[in-house]
């Protein structure tokens, strides 16, 4: 009896080896499949506005990151959910990513409420830039002014805070859309608008063009612009385009920290996509963080311009549960895993 309590007390223990034995070979196993790399992407469709410094990481990520063919066109939104082509500012053509400012999001979601945000690239910077001979002291005194801005645009919705804190409107003043934008910098030089309100390079020309009689009212606390990646649902539920979109959020990742650390590539890049001036990118280069992030007042942004954009359009605003649906972080949070694994 003894023997027999013996012999299955070892057979017992022998069991309990091998099931150690096969749980850690599982867990390698396991460790093992975790560590394999995600497939080899496809060529990846970029859409955005390349006369901006605001999509440098973009750029700098398509040329040196990304682990295949990434092309970056000139484009919007647009290109995700098949509208017109924004004239000057736009080619035709299907996006997998596009950049836009959360202002763009918003419309064009509207009608497509496909579109998700999936992360902040860049955070933009703007300023009022004036003229004091005008008669431009402060803010108060942009009322009866001349301003060559884009009202349906960010800078456009950046103004509307700064004249709000002054108890004004864009019934006080004379909004001056003028395309291309570097004819704003001419209107200015020419005494054809007192003031120019708009994204870099164009802001910092205009002050050049000012000189000594230059005013500035930054918006520090006011509005920062957040130029978002943004896709769709159809491309993320599609398992290859998904593999693209997250490789490439890795890519602008790994760019935004080269950035960050040396802007020297990525500068270089802006001047040949918008065919700028390498000192106006240098000079203007301050006025942008490189975030490439999720802010967590992202819906709390998307909430308050939500009220502007439905009063202008004439329409009901959507409610905070229903512009939450706009967000999705789940590739950046699996490409910010993807660089940690690595």
């Amino acid at each position: 009896m003894a023997v027999g309590v013996a012999a299955g007390g070892e057979i017992s223990v022998m069991k309990r080896f091998l099931a150690l034995v096969g749980a850690v070979s599982l867990v390698a196993c396991a460790g093992e499949q975790q560590a394999q790399p995600l497939p080899a992407p496809g060529p990846i469709a970029v859409y955005g506005n390349k006369q901006t410094f605001e999509i440098a990481p973009v750029l700098l990520a398509a040329e040196h990151y990304y682990p295949g063919q990434a092309t970056v066109r000139m484009g919007s939104i647009a290109n995700l959910v098949g509208a017109p082509p924004v004239p000057g500012f736009g080619e035709e053509g299907e996006a997998d990513v596009a950049t836009n400012a959360e202002t763009q999001a918003l419309r064009y979601s509207v009608e497509n409420p496909n579109l998700r945000i999936v992360m902040t690239v860049t955070e933009g910077l703007y300023r009022v830039v004036a003229r004091r001979s005008a008669g431009i002291a402060s803010m108060a005194d942009m009322k009866g002014k001349r301003v060559a801005t884009i009202p349906q645009t960010s800078s456009g919705y950046f103004f509307k805070l700064m004249l709000e804190r002054e108890g004004l409107s864009y019934d006080d003043i004379e909004a001056v859309p003028i395309v291309p934008l570097s004819g704003m910098t001419e209107a200015l030089a020419n005494r054809e608008v007192d003031a120019v309100v708009i994204w870099e390079p164009e802001s910092g020309n205009a002050a050049q063009v000012l000189g000594d009689d230059l005013i500035e009212f930054g918006g520090e606390g006011v509005y920062r612009e957040l130029f978002n990646l943004n896709t769709t649902t159809e491309k993320l539920a599609d398992p290859q385009a998904r593999n693209r979109i997250v490789q490439f959020i890795r890519a602008i990742l790994d760019a935004s920290e080269e950035i960050r650390k040396d802007p020297g590539r990525a500068q270089d890049l802006v001047c040949v996509s918008g065919e700028f001036d390498p000192q106006d990118v240098v000079d203007s280069w301050e006025h942008h963080r490189w975030l490439a992030a999720v802010p967590d007042d992202l819906l709390d942004v998307l909430e308050v311009q939500e009220q502007w954009l439905a009063e202008r359009d004439g329409r009901v605003p959507r409610s905070r549960d229903e512009l939450a649906t706009l967000i999705d972080t789940s590739v950046y949070e699996e490409a910010v895993a993807l660089g940690e694994r690595d």
